[in-house]
Parts: structure tokens; C-alpha cells; sequence
């Protein structure tokens, strides 16, 4: 029996490699831009990891709706934890032989398909200018004319050449007065035909952020260049470099009319001009179940349609009664698409119950001007409702402000201050006369500490402030306040500096920022409390000089 079973295990991991590698084989297909003018192409990727396949993938199903200018293949091998991982890329040009909505449909490779991908091919008007009969042109052009101060307006600049150009052409970078300007990623190449002739074009495109409103002028853009010429074949084995012809080619100035803030827009609000706004939240852990004294991370992330991140004011934070807010760093982004940037604003703060109970959050709200409709909106996220539980494992004591005793069970409890009122005048009588009787009674030595002494616990104190180490000084803290007569709250409630200082030292704890804890304040507050609301130290009878002296 055994060795049958051992028989049929022995192809077990084989069996499943060919799974595993089955699984993992797949061609994934992308494009290099989804919209383009009629006559221009564009760069297909189609990329496997499957090592067990040769050959390269069938071509053939494109041949209704593109020509295929070109193919080249990429080897590329990667290490990641120490396995390798080999791909294979196919960059494959493709010039669309019609106008519209076209669909590059699944292309097989082997026994693995990759998906279809839509592009959208536009009519251009690249033909119908009579300068584009020159070997190298410019054109630039905007994606609007009229906007709104402070909004975004997509500059783009095409160079048009057909013949080949040195390494060394130059475009200045763009500069307009009173406006901000930001470089919509990498410059992009491709090939496109005008009037039968190939040309290569380099783009690049620039969001144009207006500073006033009037008229905006984008100045002409010049673009110097290096043109290869042909050498006669007995020069080809010269050494001397290739000589080439300079020029120098400009577009045309460009009107932008920016508009002013509508006075339909609250005056006191940020002006934030988009096409599309989001606001969402999101929460570490989700609050169902959350006990007074835990950390919760509330994100507030708003993202902004042709606006940068810079552009974003902060979200408002949760100032609530019963939360104490510990805000932290914002996080900024910025993400290049067709239509433009799209900024973005997260907004992080760790929030720490101090109670149990109901607490209210509000909801938040941000006014924006829809760019696109052209009118007044408002995103927002509803109020909700936290429900705290008590925490009965969390020894925190009760913070000022706690929830007063209901009024209606006054009267039955007084009679028990009464009760203890006498209970105490007789303890304290009887405990003034035990003191009488043991002034007269000869001296006994003191026991012996089952504990740590004050001084050492105090020195530990002292040596984690110094570390600015917040989880250790918290440990220490709560050694030192139990040898105390006062509780930790009632030193802090009495002493503003311990407050302060406390409430540093919890920051440090819930936030992500608790390795920038200085524990300096600290330990000059626990210095410096008054003499009277301090332990005596039980060995300083001995005459030795105290082991922190002021």
C-alpha cells in the first residue's frame, strides 16, 4: 500500500508545475494612446511570461483595419525574491486605415489570446495647412480657448519631420507669463502621413494654469533642429562625423480668453475650478466595534479633474468632543491622462476615543465650480455615528469633564454621604488616637521593600525620556505613578506643564510620527511638580543627598 501510494505521488509536483505555469501564462495587449488624428500611429505591446512558447504572435487578424509598419522584440529577465522571471515584449506599429472607433481585436499566441482594445481615430486637419509641405514644421494647438482663471487648458506642440534629425535638436522649455505650467509627462514618438509622405512627430503636451483673468498669450515655440544629410557612398567609411543642415522653425502665437471667478462662487471658499471632483474616506481598522483608548486612522482623499495636487486645500479635520486628533502629513499626487492632470489630497489624522458612548462625526463637504457643466457643485460625505464601548482591560483614568451623576439619584444616595461622613469622623478619631499611643511606643524598623525603591523607578523614568523612547517612558510612568498619592490625572489636572506633556507623549503613541518623540518636556515636568504631590523618597532620612537634585 505505501509503495503504491508513493507511486502515485511522485508526479504530484510536476503536475502541478504544468498548472501553476498554465495558469500564469497570458498575453496582455496595451497601446500607447487610446486617441489619435487619422494618419498618425500607434505602438501595440503585446507582452507573455510563458518561457515554454516560441514563435511570435499571428499578425493576421489586423490587416482589415491597420497596416503594420513594423515589428521588434524585447527579452527582458527579472529577479524578484530570488526567483527569476523572463517576459517577452512585442512592440508592433500600427497606422489605422479608417476613421472612427476601431477595435483591435485578440491576437493568438499559442494557446493564449490577449484582449481587444478600442481606440478612437480622429479626422485632423494636418493636410489642409500649406506650411506642412516643409521637411521639418511645428504646430501647436490648444484643447480650448476660453477657460476659467486658475483652470487647466492642455497645450499641445507636434514636430513634424521627414527627414532624419540629429540627437541634438533642442525645444526651449515652455514659459508664460502669469502662468503656472506643468509637463504632462515624457514627450511621445510616432510616425504619421501627410500627403503620402512619412513624417516622424515628436509630442509633448503642457497643462497651462492661467493667474489672471484677460487675455492670455502663449508665445510662438522654437524648435532648432539638425538635419542628416545623405553622404555619397565613398564617404561612408570616412571617420569624420556626419555634417547636417540647421534649422530653425516656429509655430504660431496662440489667444487663451480667461474667464473670471463667477460671482455666483461663495467668496469664502477656495476656488477650485475641475472638471470632476471626488471625495471619499476610508478607515484602519473599520470603526463597527472600536473600545474607548483605540487608535483609529480616518484618510480623507478628495481627487480633482484638471487640477494639481498643489492646487487642493486641506480637508477639515474631525474636532469632535470625545476624540482626541493626533493629524498627520498629507499626502499629495499627481496623475498624467489624456484629458489632462487629475491632482490628489489624502488626508490622514488617528483619532482615539476618550469616552464611551455615541460620538457625532459631521459630514464634510467641498464646494467646487464644474468646469465641464459650468456651474456651482458640492461633494460630500455624510455624518455617521461612532459607537463606543467601554474598555474595562484599559487602565486610563477618567479625564476632566467626565459625565456628571444624573440628578434623579441624588436623593437616594445621600443618605449614604451622610453614613460615610460619620464613618469617617470615626476612623479618623480612632486613628489620632492610635497615633497618641504609638508616640509613646519605642522605635521598630522598617520593613523591608517587596518593590522597586522610588529612586530606581524614578532613574527609569528618567533614563527612557532621555531615549526618547515614548512605549518605554509610558511603562516607566506608570511604575512611578503608582508609587504616587495622587493619581496621574489628578498631578496632570493640577499641573498644566504634566498636561502638556502627557498629551505629547499620547500623540507619539496612536500616531505615525511617534519616532519624533522628544522626551525632554517630559521629564522637566515631572521635576518640577510641587514638593507637596510627590512620594518622599522612603530612604532620604539617611542623609544622603538626593539622586536628582534640582
Amino acid at each position: 500500500m505505501t509503495r503504491f501510494t508513493a507511486f502515485m505521488l511522485a508526479p504530484l509536483p510536476a503536475l502541478l508545475l504544468c498548472v501553476v505555469q498554465a495558469q500564469a501564462a497570458e498575453l496582455v495587449a496595451s497601446v500607447d494612446r487610446a486617441r489619435l488624428n487619422s494618419g498618425e500611429t500607434i505602438e501595440l505591446t503585446l507582452e507573455s511570461n510563458d518561457v515554454t512558447q516560441f514563435g511570435k504572435p499571428d499578425l493576421t487578424p489586423l490587416e482589415p483595419l491597420f497596416e503594420v509598419r513594423g515589428t521588434r522584440q524585447v527579452n527582458q529577465l527579472n529577479t524578484l525574491n530570488g526567483d527569476n522571471q523572463a517576459t517577452t515584449r512585442w512592440i508592433v506599429t500600427l497606422l489605422p486605415l479608417h476613421n472612427g472607433t476601431l477595435v483591435i481585436p485578440p491576437l493568438a499566441l499559442g494557446d493564449v489570446q490577449s484582449q481587444p482594445i478600442t481606440v478612437q481615430v480622429v479626422e485632423s486637419d494636418t493636410q489642409a495647412s500649406p506650411n506642412k509641405q516643409a521637411a521639418v514644421f511645428i504646430d501647436a494647438s490648444l484643447d480650448q480657448t476660453t477657460v476659467y482663471v486658475q483652470a487647466q487648458a492642455i497645450l499641445t506642440l507636434r514636430i513634424y519631420h521627414s527627414v532624419s534629425l540629429y540627437d541634438d535638436s533642442s525645444l526651449p522649455p515652455l514659459q508664460i507669463p502669469d502662468a503656472r505650467i506643468e509637463q504632462l509627462g515624457e514627450s511621445r514618438t510616432y510616425e504619421k502621413d501627410i500627403n503620402g509622405i512619412r513624417h516622424g512627430v515628436i509630442e509633448m503636451r503642457y497643462a497651462i494654469y492661467p493667474q489672471h483673468s484677460g487675455e492670455l498669450i502663449i508665445p510662438a515655440q522654437i524648435f532648432n533642429a539638425a538635419l542628416v544629410e545623405a553622404q555619397p557612398v565613398q564617404d561612408a567609411s570616412a571617420q569624420a562625423p556626419k555634417s547636417g543642415k540647421l534649422m530653425r522653425v516656429s509655430s504660431g502665437e496662440i489667444l487663451l480668453t480667461v474667464k473670471a471667478k463667477p460671482i455666483t462662487y461663495p467668496a469664502d471658499l477656495p476656488w477650485l475650478p475641475a472638471r470632476s471632483l471626488t471625495l471619499s474616506e476610508s478607515w484602519n481598522p473599520e470603526p463597527e466595534h472600536v473600545q474607548v483608548g483605540d487608535s483609529l486612522t480616518r484618510s480623507l482623499t478628495v481627487k480633482a479633474e484638471g487640477l494639481a495636487s498643489s492646487q487642493l486645500p486641506p480637508l477639515p479635520g474631525t474636532e469632535v468632543s470625545g476624540l482626541r486628533r493626533y493629524p498627520d502629513q498629507p499626502v499629495l499626487g499627481n496623475q498624467n491622462t489624456e484629458r489632462g492632470l487629475v491632482g490628489s489630497r489624502e488626508d490622514r489624522e488617528a483619532l482615539v476615543p476618550s469616552r464611551s458612548g455615541a460620538i457625532d462625526l459631521p459630514s464634510v463637504e467641498v464646494v467646487w465650480w464644474n468646469t465641464f457643466e459650468d456651474h456651482l457643485e458640492h461633494s460630500s460625505l455624510p455624518a455617521r455615528t461612532l459607537q463606543v464601548a467601554a474598555n474595562p482591560s484599559l487602565l486610563v483614568d477618567t479625564p476632566a469633564g467626565a459625565t456628571p451623576m444624573d440628578s434623579s439619584a441624588s436623593n437616594e444616595t445621600l443618605w449614604r454621604w451622610k453614613l460615610s461622613t460619620l464613618i469617617l469622623a470615626c476612623t479618623t478619631l480612632l486613628g489620632f488616637g492610635l497615633w497618641w499611643r504609638a508616640r509613646w511606643q519605642p522605635a521598630i524598623l522598617r520593613a523591608a521593600q517587596t518593590g522597586p525603591s522610588p529612586r530606581t523607578v524614578l532613574d527609569d523614568l528618567k533614563r527612557a525620556c532621555q531615549a526618547n523612547d515614548s512605549h518605554a517612558t509610558r511603562q516607566a510612568l506608570d511604575a512611578w505613578a503608582r508609587q504616587q498619592p495622587e493619581t496621574l490625572a489628578d498631578m496632570a489636572a493640577r499641573f498644566v506643564p504634566l498636561s502638556d506633556a502627557l498629551d505629547g507623549l499620547n500623540g507619539a503613541l496612536y500616531s505615525e510620527t511617534g519616532q519624533h518623540w522628544q522626551g525632554e518636556d517630559l521629564w522637566r515636568a515631572i521635576r518640577t511638580i510641587p514638593i507637596a504631590e510627590r512620594v518622599q523618597d522612603p530612604v532620604g532620612d539617611s542623609g544622603l543627598p538626593p539622586l536628582y537634585p534640582k
